[in-house]
């Protein structure tokens, strides 16, 4: 593990949490403390708060700003025509495009670790409920595994796929957490709760065709070790999620139905 991080940059632009591993262990750490135990110990005799005009702002930023990254690496992946769809490799250090292309992706990085304050704010609104193991798997393997990915391999490449996506998926998501947190949850404006889901499901389906796929091109330089990981990180992901559509929304209509037999 620690020979790993010996290695040489893969990128030696030094942006924050890109670089050292110990900020990035810090804050996954303290995250991890604050949701399983200490946040829920400082709520013990508190009242839940009251975070919609919180939420309001922090949703409306999150859908902004995952828009705008979204629009501008399609953009950039379209016009640019730096990348072919079938074998997406990391561009070399002294290509001119080199730089939007590590800005976009550090971006993107950096604002999983912002996406972990979707917990802290459960946590202050005491929805324990909503905080399941896929729900924080799902919060740390984006900026644990970002930085090991950016550490190891650099910016880019094969993962922008992915990234691409998950933009659009939190476009959505953000959208439905901004409605769902200024309206009751039994509120008609939320009924597409359960699409979001399977829209999630879909995303990691797409990542891991088309991680299939690069690894049937023959002259493709790709990282085989990372296409291997995308590919058991997306099924891994799929599975779980689709274990919580069917228990959040398949085996509860079913029950309702035999009750009403």
């Amino acid at each position: 593990m620690f020979e790993i991080l010996n290695r040489p940059y893969a990128d030696p632009s030094a942006f924050f949490l890109a670089t050292s591993p110990w900020p990035m262990a810090v804050i996954v750490a303290f995250y991890m403390m604050f949701v399983l135990k200490l946040g829920r110990k400082f709520m013990a005799e508190r009242k839940a708060y009251d975070l919609r005009a919180v939420l309001k702002v922090y949703n409306l930023i999150q859908i902004a700003f995952n828009a705008l990254l979204f629009l501008t690496a399609v953009c950039y992946l379209t016009i640019s025509k730096t990348q072919s769809i079938h074998c997406m490799s990391i561009l070399p250090l002294d290509h001119p495009l080199k730089k939007i292309d590590r800005l976009l992706c550090y971006a993107y990085y950096i604002n999983k670790y912002f996406d972990l304050l979707d917990t802290i704010f459960i946590v202050f609104r005491k929805n324990y409920k909503q905080i399941t193991a896929l729900h924080i798997i799902h919060h740390l393997y984006m900026p644990v595994g970002g930085y090991f990915v950016i550490r190891l391999i650099g910016f880019g490449g094969h993962l922008m796929v992915m990234g691409v996506l998950n933009l659009f998926v939190h476009v959505v998501m953000y959208s439905y957490y901004y409605v769902a947190s200024q309206h009751s949850t039994n509120d008609k404006l939320i009924w597409w709760k359960p699409y979001i889901t399977v829209l999630q499901m879909l995303q990691f389906v797409i990542i891991a065709a088309h991680s299939l796929w690069t690894l049937m091109q023959p002259k493709c330089e790709t990282s085989r070790p990372l296409i291997y990981v995308t590919i058991f990180t997306s099924v891994g992901m799929l599975l779980m999620f689709t274990n919580f559509y069917v228990h959040a929304y398949i085996l509860p209509k079913k029950t309702k139905l035999k009750k009403s037999d």
